[in-house]
């Protein structure tokens, strides 16, 4: 993950604010720790940091009513922290617009691999608003849906192919189950299973010279789904 990375963290105890600022600073990511709402509003509006972490429970403006706000002024990654454990705050928090949500107290190994999950994210997100991905060798342009590989020459891709790389593209290194890569395809038979992505990924695999047993682009995670493993630029 690039050192470069800006993270806001809106904690109002003291002691998790620093803890948490120190902590990720060793991990090469540039940190600003604030207190409130207040402060934080400004590092937001002028900075335009890659990734917020705010606590739900902070006097005055409270963590969802800062999620409702940031969501719709921006594509910023969001993860909520909380010292409850009740289900009500955490589904508010997600249908809010945040991308994830830690109960405290929490391990902090736990927390930086959500960070760099949802930084690699959100830096795919960016890499489709500029409308052109590179992987492995292939250019992918997401709004003509248009493939072609390092000789020039086009991958030929179905609707639903489009659709399912595009899913992979927006989520690199994360394990996406077949039901959630089945959702991804708009245009489906009344009876589309999960077998159909197996199925389609082995044509994907076949288009982009992806070798099943040694993938460098479309792995497998045995028992859960598949995953997306090569570097975007």
């Amino acid at each position: 993950m690039s050192s470069a990375a800006h993270i806001v963290v809106i904690e109002d105890d003291p002691v998790t604010r620093m803890a948490l600022g120190g902590y990720l600073e060793t991990f090469g990511y540039r940190v600003t720790v604030c207190a409130g709402a207040e402060a934080a509003e400004k590092a937001l509006a002028q900075e335009n940091p890659d990734l917020l972490i705010v606590d739900i429970n902070l006097s005055g403006k409270d963590g969802l009513e800062i999620t409702r706000e940031q969501r719709a002024r921006s594509e910023i990654g969001i993860i909520l922290l909380s010292g409850r454990t009740d289900d009500v705050d955490r589904i508010v928090g997600l249908e809010l617009g945040a991308d994830d949500y830690v109960c405290k107290p929490f391990n902090r190994r736990e927390l930086l691999a959500r960070i760099k999950n949802l930084l690699r994210r959100t830096a795919a997100m960016r890499q489709l608003t500029r409308r052109v991905v590179h992987f492995a060798g292939f250019t992918f342009d997401t709004a003509a849906r248009h493939v072609t590989g390092a000789d020039g020459a086009g991958v030929q891709l179905t609707r639903a192919e489009y659709e399912l790389l595009r899913t992979f593209v927006l989520n690199p290194g994360i394990v996406l189950t077949r039901d959630r890569l089945l959702a991804s395809i708009t245009h489906r038979h009344g009876d589309s299973g999960t077998r159909t992505v197996d199925v389609m990924v082995k044509r994907l695999r076949a288009k982009f010279g992806d070798n099943p047993k040694q993938p460098r682009i479309f792995g497998t995670s045995h028992g859960e789904g598949y995953v997306f493993t090569a570097p975007l630029s």
